[in-house]
């Protein structure tokens, strides 16, 4: 469900989330958004509508039955579901909604060949295992796959898979080996009459990894923003990238904290000067992670105040001392953004990923959970 009890405010900027997209175009003739799980926090609908006029023709999502979701948003694009029919409504609604599924096991290849003898032709798309070790075949399953195919009304018009750690740059040789074990197992499908489209590319090995471009990529955390080399010596590769969320909660109240008092539960802070307070509508029943505690910071007014004490259910406190030092008055009703903000403290969705000890992808997840606005 949507978290509505709150203040917070999420918004979406739909401009930012073309411009990452076109600077992907610009490595690839066809790139696939993937929109899984709500578009990664940031709306299912209305990242779809906005990407649909940006000259692409696929989308990823994970389930079936959210891939059934986006077309009945009124989606014409071919939608990929890339964790394929896990049940009987699943399967069935492969024809029901014209969806392309991934396929990564026998045992589901052949109750997907089982049912298309009664529902007529379908193109699926097959999954292989390079080296991620969760779904897709293996190399050896080949010869299996082929032969029930051979027999089936079953037509595979793509073939993927998934890296495993290309946004590390000390594992460009894994990388290198995932791609030739890949090209290895589509040589063999084309033996045996498959010319398939293929994509092994995600965010990071669009940007740093040529051989994996083939003929589609997968966009991922790269088209929110996120850059998936940052804090390494590839970080440049994203310097284009621009952020599409920004998340603010409103300033409750400003006062004085003496030195020697101490503040939120548990007393975990105690100020070691006089300090001045702002108490923020937000904590971590609105998914701003308690992890944050007397780490985190937000942007008020342009500039980075540190969280000080505990992060409550919907109430945190930060340290404006140094703000109303400068003549920058904090008062209720101001916005503090734990996301995004004017600079030059703006808060990226490493930062905020780094103090809250996870990776951006959570940060957006959760955060978009909240009522957004679209801009």
């Amino acid at each position: 469900m949507t978290i509505d009890y709150n203040k917070l405010k999420v918004r979406i900027n739909l401009d930012n989330l073309r411009h990452n997209y076109q600077t992907f175009k610009g490595l690839c003739d066809r790139v696939i958004p993937v929109i899984k799980s709500d578009a990664y926090g940031h709306g299912l609908a209305e990242v779809s509508r906005a990407l649909e006029s940006e000259d692409m023709d696929t989308f990823g999502v994970g389930f079936v039955h959210e891939a059934v979701k986006l077309r009945r948003f009124g989606c014409t694009k071919r939608i990929l579901a890339l964790l394929g029919p896990v049940d009987d409504g699943d399967i069935q609604a492969l024809w029901e909604h014209d969806l392309l599924a991934v396929i990564s096991h026998m045992a589901q290849l052949r109750q997907v060949a089982e049912v298309a003898e009664k529902n007529g032709p379908l193109n699926i798309c097959l999954k292989f295992d390079t080296g991620m070790r969760r779904l897709g075949f293996r190399s050896e399953d080949i010869p299996e796959v082929v032969a029930v195919l051979k027999q089936s009304k079953l037509t595979p018009v793509m073939a993927s898979s998934h890296l495993a750690s290309a946004d590390v740059p000390e594992h460009e040789a894994n990388v290198e080996a995932q791609a030739a074990i890949f090209q290895e197992m589509l040589d063999l499908l084309k033996e045996a009459g498959y010319d398939v489209e293929a994509n092994l590319a995600n965010s990071a090995g669009s940007l740093a990894f040529e051989l994996c471009r083939m003929d589609s990529l997968r966009l991922g955390i790269a088209m929110y923003g996120g850059n998936p080399f940052h804090g390494t010596q590839r970080e440049e590769l994203g310097r284009e990238l621009k952020p599409a969320m920004e998340v603010s909660a409103p300033v409750l109240q400003v006062h004085s904290l003496k030195k020697g008092e101490s503040i939120s539960y548990g007393w975990t802070y105690t100020a070691e000067s006089d300090l001045e307070v702002a108490i923020i509508g937000v904590g971590y029943a609105d998914n701003f992670s308690r992890s944050m505690s007397n780490v985190g910071q937000m942007n008020i007014k342009g500039y980075r105040v540190p969280i000080r004490g505990r992060v409550c259910m919907q109430m945190t406190a930060v340290d404006v001392t140094e703000l109303m030092g400068e003549g920058l008055g904090v008062v209720p009703g101001d916005e503090a953004f734990l996301l995004g903000g004017p600079g030059p403290g703006t808060i990226t969705p490493e930062d905020l990923a780094g103090w809250w000890g996870t990776i951006s992808y959570e940060v957006f997840c959760l955060l978009g959970m909240n009522q957004r606005e679209y801009i």
